[in-house]
């Protein structure tokens, strides 16, 4: 249990949100848990529950609804952002309308916003004024909703630029059911997270496609080569691809029936349109908008992506899933090496 016992908002009751502030009642903190619904919040006020999202799951007494952002946000100087990466800056818009002093802003999304192509943190920065923000700290890992409400283990990696902050949101989440260590490279943790949902995407389209175990364990393991080699010509540390925010998220979220990126690009593979997809999941599917943010940043930094190349024709060009594979498939020989020695490279050139 958490010695210091604080009064913490999380923004957005969707899955995440809700086992998070599951996480930080369960430390003892009061937790002020904002969502849009009004009837939503009548529900977790008047049965502890959050059926839509977590069902089965009884709330505690010491997390709070709120409709009212304003409420929501009283007294509080740290505020867990759960809403979609579309969400994130008209959010912080109203938050930023309601506070009147610094606060620690933990974001727990996984996406880049295409065009400007700014990961989650510099969304943030743009739209909080210096005198409101005092760090931003994204928490980021393998870490499915539904098995962190059922207190099954789960570790997870929190980043910041202050460090210092990175430490304190660590001791707020950290329990004997959640484990949370600290990673210096958030640039690395934010596009390890946002990009391994495209390769989820894909690994259910192959499976979708009913190519079984040799095909995703083929997707993830080129998958991970791919965040690997975008990751690093960005200036993330090529060892935090290895670690929770890498390689531990890519295989929970390719392979889990949790995962609403596989779910999606399963139904793709099935033979179902994008728009049946989407409006059949009636949840957000970060990997579908990452998708074209990746494939802006391979052309930016002049990087080879081929798996992202595929999904992207299949998301946005309607080619057919089974024909993007076959494409992968029939690509030029290569040595495997290459992909080592090329980060290798790009790490020597930074230096």
């Amino acid at each position: 249990m958490a010695k210091d016992k604080k009064k913490i908002a999380v923004i957005g009751a969707g899955s995440w949100g809700t086992a998070l502030a599951l996480v930080l009642a369960d430390n003892g903190h009061q937790v002020n848990l904002w969502m849009r619904s009004k009837e939503q919040q009548s529900e977790i006020h008047e049965c502890k529950t959050n059926q839509k999202y977590l069902p089965g799951i009884s709330l505690p007494d010491n997390i709070t609804g709120f409709h009212s952002l304003p409420e929501a946000l009283e007294d509080v100087d740290i505020s867990v952002i759960a809403v979609p990466t579309k969400a994130i800056r008209e959010t912080m818009r109203n938050i930023v309308k309601v506070i009147n002093t610094q606060m620690v802003f933990v974001h727990v999304s996984k996406g880049v916003e295409p065009d400007s192509l700014k990961r989650i943190s510099e969304m943030i920065e743009e739209e909080v004024p210096q005198e409101q923000l005092k760090a931003v700290v994204a928490l980021s890992g393998p870490s499915h909703a539904e098995e962190v409400s059922l207190r099954h283990p789960t570790t997870v990696a929190v980043s910041s630029k202050d460090m210092a902050a990175a430490e304190k949101i660590q001791d707020l989440f950290m329990n004997q059911h959640f484990r949370v260590y600290t990673n210096p490279d958030l640039l690395g943790v934010e596009i390890g997270g946002a990009l391994k949902n495209i390769i989820a995407l894909a690994a259910g389209i192959s499976d979708g496609l009913g190519y079984g175990d040799n095909a995703k364990a083929a997707l993830i393991t080129r998958g991970l080569a791919e965040i690997s080699r975008l990751g690093t010509k960005m200036g993330a540390n090529p060892l935090t691809f290895s670690g929770l925010a890498g390689i531990g998220d890519l295989i929970v979220t390719c392979t889990s029936v949790h995962s609403r990126n596989w779910k999606a690009g399963n139904m793709l593979g099935k033979g179902q349109s994008l728009d049946e997809v989407l409006e059949n999941m009636g949840m957000v599917v970060e990997g579908v908008r990452t998708t074209k943010a990746a494939h802006q940043l391979a052309e930016k930094y002049e990087t080879n992506m081929p798996i992202t190349e595929a999904l992207y024709n299949v998301l946005f060009k309607d080619v057919d899933p089974k024909e993007a594979v076959d494409q992968l498939m029939q690509r030029i020989k290569k040595n495997e090496m290459e992909d080592l020695v090329d980060i290798l490279s790009e790490q020597m050139e930074q230096k």
